[in-house]
């Protein structure tokens, strides 16, 4: 049972990415899935979460209108869509799920990196 993050790479301020999670052991379907990250020096932050069926998302007012989560459920992955990065993008990228039953599940993130 585990989610795996990957996308991660060093671009520059402007450039565009997009972060994969995927999981194995388990549907990713049944689970609200969140995004976080935690740059150097700092504290883990929530950027953005996914209700089960996709209807519902809320982002971090910081990357609000620059990123966007989805998913597919029937590849078992959600995706996270970075746009217009800026040298404060940089940090590492968590992907959590939070299952209906059982403790929430986090990959062991993936780098992204905003420097020109």
């Amino acid at each position: 049972v585990q989610v795996v993050e990957s996308g991660g790479c060093l671009l520059q301020p402007g450039g565009s990415l997009r972060l994969a999670c995927v999981a194995s052991g388990f549907t990713l379907g049944s689970s609200v899935v969140s995004w976080h990250r935690q740059a150097p020096g700092k504290g883990r932050e929530v950027v953005a979460f996914i209700t089960t069926g996709g209807d519902r998302t809320e982002y971090a007012e910081s990357v609000k209108g620059r990123f966007t989560i989805s998913r597919n459920n029937a590849e078992n992955t959600v995706y996270l869509q970075l746009s217009s990065l800026k040298p404060e993008d940089t940090a590492v990228y968590y992907c959590k799920a939070s299952r209906p039953a059982g403790p929430d599940i986090w990959g062991q993130g993936t780098q992204v990196t905003v420097s020109s």
